[in-house]
C-alpha cells in the first residue's frame, strides 16, 4: 500500500508504531495528539498505532525497556527506533521514523 502527501517520497511500507504514555498528563496527550496527527497527515493509510499507557500496564513498559514517558516505539519498518517525548518537533520525528521528501 503506497501513500504520498506532496513533496513526499511514496511510503510503501506499514508503519507499526507504539506510544507510550504515563497517564493523562499535559505531556502524555499532547504526544498523543502529535503522533495521530503526524500519521494522518504522513502516513495516510499506512501505519499501525497503539496506545499504551504505561500506568495501567507497567509490565509492558517493563518488557518493553521504557524508561521515558511519552515514548514512540517504531517496531516496522526496521531498524527499530524510539523516540522520547512529545513529538512537536514533526519534522525530527519524520526523519527519526525515516520518512523522506524530496527537494
Amino acid at each position: 500500500m503506497k501513500s504520498k502527501t506532496k513533496n513526499q517520497t511514496p511510503i510503501e511500507e506499514k508503519f507499526v508504531l507504539t506510544l507510550y504514555v504515563a497517564g493523562m498528563t499535559r505531556k502524555s496527550m499532547e504526544a498523543i495528539e502529535n503522533i495521530k496527527w503526524l500519521c494522518d497527515k504522513h502516513l495516510k493509510n499506512c501505519f499501525e498505532l497503539e496506545i499504551i499507557d504505561i500506568y495501567k500496564n507497567p509490565k509492558i513498559a517493563e518488557e518493553q525497556h521504557i524508561v521515558f514517558s511519552p515514548s514512540l516505539l517504531k517496531k516496522l519498518p526496521l531498524p527499530t527506533k524510539t523516540l522520547v517525548g512529545t513529538l512537536s518537533d514533526t519534522q525530527k520525528v519524520l526523519k527519526a521514523l525515516g520518512i523522506t521528501f524530496d527537494q
